[in-house]
């Protein structure tokens, strides 16, 4: 087997296949994206992080940016091949290499790309980099327990429920909001999951 290179938070990764192309988050990126915030509010309903206004918007870019910086996270921003234009971000976060684990998310595209298969292609290649390029042993994702769209899609994929964190997370709204915990193992990717996400990524070419 070969062996595989340690994780470079400095390197520029490139992540694409025929449907999308995922990209590091830069500070100008915030002009690509922003017409979301208009246009688009209700994509950060279930957000913990408010984002009303551009200034937010940029906030959000930065601190996902010094996160890298500080190598707990990585973060994409996401280009739709079909459609021809950036439609949201996407990243690891808490990556802890010494324990081979991370988590997929802050994940958000436009509501053109829901149903589209876009999600399915762009947790495809993460799926595929964190297991395969970096030997993880443990992908997992969160959400609120209330967006079930969020929780069908990560279902969808082969990801197992693990339980719910109540009361877990504050809210711009000042609520707290229980969290959903679902994961991915590397022995399950490998075993299954791997092969079916390329045949349901393979069915929407057909």
């Amino acid at each position: 087997m070969l062996a595989l290179k340690p994780f470079d938070f400095e390197t520029d990764i490139i992540l694409e296949n025929e449907r999308v192309l995922l990209r590091p988050l830069q500070l100008s990126d915030g002009s690509l994206l922003a017409h979301y915030v208009n246009e688009e509010p209700d994509l950060w309903n279930y957000s913990l992080v408010a984002i009303d206004n551009t200034s937010d918007l940029e906030n959000y870019i930065q601190t996902a940016i010094e996160a890298r910086g500080h190598k707990t996270a990585y973060a994409f921003i996401v280009f739709d091949k079909l459609l021809n234009e950036y439609v949201g971000c996407t990243r690891f976060y808490d990556i802890q290499l010494a324990f081979q684990t991370t988590q997929i998310g802050y994940t958000w595209y436009s509501k053109k790309c829901w149903g589209t298969k876009l999600n399915e292609n762009c947790k495809y290649l993460l799926l595929e980099f964190a297991f395969d390029q970096m030997g993880l042993e443990r992908v997992e994702f969160r959400a609120d327990n209330n967006n079930k769209r969020s929780i069908a899609a990560m279902q969808k994929i082969g990801c197992t429920i693990e339980g719910v964190l109540r009361n877990h997370l504050p809210m711009p709204t000042g609520k707290r909001r229980d969290s959903i915990v679902l994961s991915i193992l590397k022995e399950e990717w490998n075993a299954s999951l791997k092969q079916a996400l390329v045949a349901q990524l393979k069915a929407q070419l057909k």
